[in-house]
C-alpha cells in the first residue's frame, strides 16, 4: 500500500526524518510540500507513528498503489459542516432565538444518537414555524462560508474529469445557490415550505435521509454510466454513512467518530484540497 501523510502546513525536514525512522520506505513529496507518499507500506501503522501524527496534527491514509483521481467519475458531497463550515438549520434557528435547542438535536443526529434522521429533521424544522423566509438569505450572505480548500478541491476534480454531486439533508435554498456559485453538476436536498413569506415549519416532499443520499449517489452514477465503485463520497455525520458505504472511496471530513471509523480516509486537520494530494 501507499501511505499518504498530510499536514495543513508544509512538512519540515524533521518530519521527513521522523517518517524515515517510523515508517521506512521511499518518500515522494507533493509539490506544495503539504504531503508525502511512502510506497510499499503495510496498512497497519505502528503505535509510535500514530502518536507522532496525533502530536503534530497530521492526517494519514492508505491507498492502493497506482490509484489516480481520474479513476473516479463522480464526487458526492454532503453540504453542512462538510462543503461549508456551518449547519444551516442551526443558523436559521438563531434568528428565532432557538439555535441552542436546534443545534443540540442536530449534534445528536450527526453523532448517530438519534437514529431516525427524518424524525430529527421534522422536529427541528417545526421549531422554525412563523420565521420570516428572509432569514434564509441572511444566513447565506452573513454566515455561510466554504470549508478550507473547497474551491481548490472542486477545481482539481473537475480538471480530472469528475462530475460533482451535492446531496444534503439540508435545504435546496442553499444547495441551489452553491450549485450556481461553484458550478456543481447535480444537487439534492430538502425543500422548506414557505407560505406568505414565512416558514410553515414543514418540509415539502421526500426527506433526504441516509437512504435517499445513498440512492441519489447510485442513481447519479447510473445516469453517468458509472459503477458506484467509481464514485467518491465525502461527509461528516451519521446521515452520510450509507452514501459513503455505496462509494468506492469514502472521506470523513472533520467528522463524528462513527464516521471517521467507517471511512476509507479521514481528514481531521487538512482542508478539502487534501483529497487531491491523496493521488
Amino acid at each position: 500500500m501507499n501511505l499518504v501523510i498530510q499536514s495543513a502546513l508544509p512538512l519540515s525536514a524533521s518530519h521527513y526524518a521522523a517518517f524515515a525512522t517510523l515508517v521506512p520506505g521511499p518518500q515522494r513529496v507533493t509539490p506544495d510540500a503539504h504531503a508525502v507518499h511512502i510506497a510499499g507500506v503495510e496498512p497497519s501503522p505502528p503505535a509510535a507513528f500514530v502518536t507522532y501524527c496525533t502530536a503534530h496534527a497530521l492526517d494519514y491514509a492508505y491507498l492502493a498503489p497506482g490509484r489516480q483521481l481520474s479513476d473516479f467519475g463522480l464526487l458526492a458531497m454532503d453540504m453542512d459542516s462538510t462543503l461549508i463550515t456551518i449547519e444551516c438549520i442551526d443558523e436559521i434557528a438563531d434568528y428565532c432565538g432557538l439555535k441552542a435547542k436546534v443545534a443540540a438535536i442536530t449534534e445528536a443526529s450527526m453523532r448517530g444518537e438519534i437514529k431516525d434522521f427524518s424524525e430529527s429533521l421534522t422536529r427541528r424544522v417545526a421549531l422554525l414555524k412563523g420565521l420570516e423566509a428572509s432569514a434564509l438569505e441572511r444566513v447565506y450572505e452573513e454566515r455561510l462560508t466554504l470549508s478550507p480548500g473547497a474551491e481548490q478541491m472542486l477545481a482539481g476534480v473537475r480538471a480530472a474529469g469528475l462530475k460533482t454531486l451535492l446531496v444534503s439533508g439540508g435545504f435546496t435554498f442553499f444547495t441551489e445557490k452553491l450549485r450556481i456559485r461553484l458550478g456543481l453538476d447535480f444537487t439534492r436536498a430538502n425543500t422548506l415550505e414557505i407560505v406568505d413569506g414565512k416558514l410553515t415549519g414543514r418540509v415539502s416532499g421526500e426527506i433526504v435521509d441516509a437512504a435517499v443520499k445513498a440512492r441519489t449517489l447510485r442513481e447519479t452514477c447510473a445516469q453517468l454510466g458509472l459503477v458506484p465503485e467509481r464514485a467518491m463520497a465525502l461527509g461528516d455525520g451519521s446521515n452520510d454513512l450509507q452514501m459513503m458505504a455505496a462509494a468506492g472511496l469514502s472521506i470523513a471530513f472533520r467528522a463524528k467518530p462513527v464516521v471517521r471509523h467507517a471511512a476509507s480516509v479521514a481528514f481531521n486537520h487538512v482542508g478539502l484540497d487534501g483529497l487531491l494530494r491523496l493521488f
